[in-house]
């Protein structure tokens, strides 16, 4: 991948729900957190495919959502780091079948006070899954190829009441929020050549 400017702000703006925001104020620096994501690629049946997993409704955090691999970043950690042990804690793909291939713009969820640094790598295959279900309820193999400039919306209920969202539906589940972001500008990097090299 070429390094180049990424998109950031203009994709994410794209999935991004009514009343929510993107920049961090200063009310929201004590409080904010670090963590990083995995978009993990492959091929399926000839087509470049995300691994992507839903969180269990038990979770204090983006409870039952359609989410990368990922969590908070510990110990001086970087973004990379992060991203490939929680992999691993959450779906048994250890780090050495896993090529970093670069990083996508840094993205705040205003919701849950995470900053998140998401990660871009690459493995061989998805065989050998071996799923944490304290933190994995589900796996969903999602073909990129469905993301398209069509944006479609729909009503979710969160901890603040019935939001309206842009999503991204896909064999029964829905799309949204910081992960739909992240997949946006993915593709939107991918059409440009745009992700920052490691």
């Amino acid at each position: 991948m070429l390094e180049q400017t990424l998109p950031g702000e203009i994709s994410h703006l794209k999935m991004l729900p009514a009343n929510r925001r993107l920049n961090v104020g200063d009310e929201d620096i004590p409080g904010m957190k670090h963590s990083s994501v995995l978009l993990l690629l492959s091929e399926i049946d000839d087509e470049l495919t995300v691994l992507l997993i839903r969180r269990p409704s038990s979770m204090k955090d983006h409870a039952g959502q359609i989410a990368l691999p990922g969590g908070k970043m510990e110990n001086n950690e970087s973004a990379a780091e992060t991203a490939l042990r929680e992999t691993w804690e959450e779906t048994g793909i250890s780090p050495e079948k896993i090529e970093i291939l670069g990083r996508l713009s840094d993205l705040y969820v205003q919701v849950s006070k995470f900053m998140i640094h998401p990660v871009v790598g690459w493995t061989e295959n998805f065989d050998g899954l071996h799923i944490n279900h304290h933190e994995v309820e589900k796996v969903v193999f999602f073909p990129i190829k469905l993301i398209t400039d069509k944006i479609e919306e729909t009503e979710i209920q969160t901890l603040t009441g019935i939001l309206k969202v842009p999503c991204i539906k896909f064999d029964g589940e829905i799309i949204w929020g910081a992960t739909s972001m992240i997949l946006t500008e993915f593709v939107d990097s991918l059409r440009g050549y745009r992700v920052i090299q490691q």
